[in-house]
């Protein structure tokens, strides 16, 4: 039997209330298709409504309850419209991220048949470190890792460790064994020769216990022009953080639109789904925002949730659902961002009704 599982669901800001709802409705329905046992939901506060409600954009409850929980599907936030002193504080994905140590974050950039992709064929995965590197407010137990100390010079640290680099380069190492056995491991050893030179080296040496996978590198300028021409040529990426955000911004409008690309946060017991996109506050409560990214970061949270407790009829589940997004972008149901004029909630009524059909 497959485990009742229980998903925390955090809707967070902007587009966040329709984006989430809907993967919400899509596991639902690919749960019940495999004949598995419904999902329990628990809605928990998180953003602008939790800063309103408790004083916080992430309260204590919230912290609790997402601890207790499977897994958790954490919607976009808007921290740069908080009032003062939250906008100042580290946002609410970082403060979860760090209070739960979810150091890898996973981001494929897939193109769909008929998505409007700049580079056909792309499919690859970028493997980003999460817990320090080039974001300064990662790297500190407390604060934000930046200052000031007069009002015109500004001073951020940057630390690459050989232990965290060490964790996330067997991450894409095997993540690079389930594919096509390639690794890309993108740095800028050439100018930061000590901190991104650590972590191409320490990559390096992981690169020797798996040694059915092959290897190259690049500086981050020269993989930005790569993938713009060539993105359908890499397979596994793996970065420090700075690199990685910007990196998979990139691939996911290569692969269609940035509104198509999904990620996971996880660390060795916990994991979380969160759309690589923002919440898009100029287009939200009109219905056109592209749930797909966040209905594949739901995708992903279940596979991870399959291999975790060997369970088949999730994995049965995270196949379901993603084929039916596949069929329903192939039959011409898109969002505009894509090129189309379906909206949000219309999307994912055919994404269900496609299930189906898969």
């Amino acid at each position: 039997m497959s485990k009742n599982y229980r998903l925390a669901v955090l809707n967070g800001d902007g587009i966040g209330p329709e984006i989430v709802p809907a993967s919400v409705k899509i596991l639902d329905a690919a749960v019940a298709a495999v004949g598995a046992p419904a999902i329990d939901w628990e809605t928990l506060p998180m953003g602008r409504a939790a800063i309103d409600e408790f004083g916080t954009a992430v309260p204590d409850q919230t912290l609790e309850g997402l601890n207790s929980a499977d897994g958790w599907l954490l919607g976009p936030h808007d921290s740069a419209a908080y009032p003062e002193p939250h906008k100042s504080l580290l946002n609410p994905s970082g403060t979860i991220r760090k209070h739960f140590g979810l150091f890898a974050n996973i981001r494929p950039a897939k193109a769909f048949i008929g998505g409007n992709a700049i580079v056909e064929n792309t499919d690859l995965v970028i493997v980003r470190e999460n817990t320090e590197g080039f974001y300064a407010d990662r790297n500190t137990f407390r604060g934000t890792g930046e200052y000031m100390p007069t009002p015109d010079v500004a001073i951020a640290m940057g630390i690459i460790t050989r232990a965290a680099t060490t964790r996330i380069a067997h991450e894409a190492f095997k993540l690079a064994m389930t594919r096509d056995k390639r690794v890309t491991i993108v740095h800028k050893a050439n100018v930061l020769k000590m901190t991104t030179g650590l972590f191409r080296d320490v990559c390096r040496d992981v690169a020797k216990e798996y040694p059915e996978v092959s290897v190259n590198d690049f500086h981050i300028d020269a993989v930005t022009v790569h993938l713009v021409r060539r993105a359908d040529k890499f397979d596994v990426i793996v970065t420090e953080n700075m690199f990685g955000d910007i990196l998979s911004d990139l691939a996911g409008e290569v692969a269609g639109s940035l509104g198509i690309a999904p990620s996971i946060n996880s660390s060795d017991t916990q994991a979380m789904a969160q759309a690589s996109h923002g919440s898009a506050p100029d287009i939200a409560g009109k219905n056109i925002a592209n749930p797909i990214g966040m209905i594949l970061s739901s995708v992903m949270l279940l596979r991870w949730l399959g291999a975790k407790f060997s369970d088949a009829d999730i994995l049965a589940a995270a196949d379901k659902a993603e084929a039916a997004v596949t069929l329903t972008v192939s039959q011409g149901t898109v969002t505009p961002d894509m090129g189309g004029s379906t909206g949000t909630a219309e999307f994912a009524e055919a994404v269900v009704a496609n299930i189906a059909n898969v």
